[in-house]
């Protein structure tokens, strides 16, 4: 018997060759998407640090203001000590001085910058500059910046574009006579 017209069940092999292909264009795409997706995530995590970071160092000064110049991290030569003016797990504090504090909280302050952001290990990784008043009773300026890496990116030797990322905050404090 002869079934020429008989209707074909089943799938051919070229028919799951075309879609197994394009399925797999579509899971690369989402792969790629995956990827770029955890770029991004990884970039706005390292952003918020940072801007914690400058933040604590604000507060830090805001609440030693009479500390002023002693918060200029070029007074020290980019290595602030700590003095132990705050206690921690392995000694208790001591009485420091205005100027001892602003110094301790700097050190610190570098230990974190350090410990967070990737390839701010760099002298300029982070700053704290102060810009005195140009005439008494005005207010006291203190331009805070760190620097880091983004994650396969590299330093280059050019200050312009050196490949790190950096944000930096001004904040301007009013003068307190100092104690």
């Amino acid at each position: 018997m002869n079934h020429i017209g008989a209707s074909q069940a089943g799938v051919s092999l070229v028919e799951s060759l075309v879609a197994l292909l394009v399925l797999s264009i579509g899971l690369l795409g989402i792969a790629g998407l995956f990827v770029d997706n955890v770029k991004n995530s990884r970039t706005a995590l390292l952003r918020t640090q940072a801007i914690n970071l400058v933040t604590d160092m604000a507060d830090r000064i805001r609440a030693n203001s009479s500390a002023q110049a002693a918060y200029d991290i070029a007074a020290y030569g980019g290595a602030p000590a700590k003095h132990q003016c705050a206690p921690d797990n392995t000694a208790g504090g001591s009485n420091c001085s205005i100027d001892e504090l602003a110094e301790d909280d700097l050190g610190r302050w570098l230990d974190s910058v350090r410990a967070t952001l990737p390839g701010a290990d760099q002298v300029d990784s982070a700053v704290v500059e102060y810009d005195p008043p140009a005439n008494p009773g005005q207010p006291e300026q203190y331009v805070i910046t760190v620097r880091w890496l983004e994650p396969g990116a590299t330093a280059t030797n050019d200050d312009a574009t050196d490949g790190r990322y950096r944000y930096r905050s001004t904040i301007v404090v009013m003068p307190r006579e100092r104690v």
